[in-house]
C-alpha cells in the first residue's frame, strides 16, 4: 500500500508543512526498510520531546491504526507454551515495530549519570544497544540539545542513520544528522505542536506497509 495518501492528508491539514515534506517521506521510507531488515528504530529527547519520543515507541510497539492481530501459528505456539494462559495471550497480544524509547531506562540513565555523565545516558545506550543500519532519531526543538549532539557522534560512529526533528533555528545537531525534519516555526511550543502530526504521520506511514490499517471514518 503507498504511504502518500498520509502525506497528502498532512500536508492538507496543515499546508505550512508542504516545504519540508521531502524530509518526511524519506523519513517514512527509511523507517519502513529499516523494520523490513529487522532493524531498530531509537529514539530520543529532552522534556516536551523526550514524551513525544516515548509517544512515538508506543505507536510503534502496538497497534495504532493497525489491529495487528497475531496469525494463527503463532496464537498456537502460545498455547503450547501454557494452556491456562495461552489463548488469552494469543488473543490480546499484538505485532510490534522494534521501537527503543532511550528515556525508558531510569536506573540505568541514573546511575550513568551519577557515575559518568549525565549528557552521556543516551549516548551510552546507544552505543550498547545500537547495530550498523539501525536508526536513531534524536528531537529537539532548538536543534542544540548536547546529548542529542554527542548521541549522533556515536550513531555516526557505529555506522547509524540519524533523524533530527527539530525547528528553523539550524541548531548544531544537523551537522550529525543525515535527515532533518525542521518543523517550520522558532517557537519551542509551536514547533512541538506541529512535531505532533509529522510523527503521528509517519508511524501511520509506516505501519501501513506492514498491517492492514482501520481507516478514518
Amino acid at each position: 500500500m503507498t504511504m502518500k495518501k498520509y502525506f497528502d492528508k498532512l500536508v492538507t491539514r496543515y499546508p505550512v508543512l508542504r516545504p519540508i515534506l521531502p524530509s518526511i517521506e524519506q523519513t517514512a521510507a527509511e523507517m519502513a526498510e529499516l523494520f523490513r531488515r529487522g532493524g531498530t528504530f531509537f529514539v530520543a529527547g529532552n522534556g516536551g520531546s523526550g514524551a513525544d519520543a516515548e509517544h512515538i515507541c508506543g505507536e510503534l510497539l502496538k497497534g495504532f491504526k493497525s489491529r495487528r492481530t497475531l496469525r494463527e501459528s503463532d496464537k498456537a505456539a502460545l498455547l503450547a507454551a501454557d494452556p491456562l494462559v495461552g489463548a488469552a495471550l494469543g488473543d490480546a497480544l499484538q505485532y510490534g515495530l522494534p521501537a527503543v524509547s532511550l528515556l525508558s531506562h531510569p536506573a540505568l540513565t541514573s546511575a550513568f549519570g551519577n557515575d559518568v555523565d549525565p549528557e552521556l545516558a543516551f549516548a551510552q545506550q546507544l552505543w550498547a544497544l545500537g547495530k550498523p543500519g539501525d536508526i536513531c532519531m534524536g528531537i529537539s526543538t532548538g536543534g542544540n540539545a548536547a546529548n542529542i549532539y554527542k548521541t549522533f557522534a556515536v550513531a555516526r560512529a557505529k555506522k547509524i542513520r540519524t533523524i533530527l526533528l527539530t525547528g528553523n533555528r539550524h541548531g548544531s545537531c544537523e551537522r550529525l544528522a543525515d535527515i532533518v525534519i525542521a518543523a517550520p516555526d522558532a517557537e519551542t511550543y509551536r514547533i512541538q505542536e506541529l512535531h505532533l502530526p509529522i510523527y503521528h504521520t509517519l508511524c501511520m506511514a509506516v505501519e501501513s506497509q506492514f498491517f492492514t490499517m482501520i481507516e478514518d471514518k
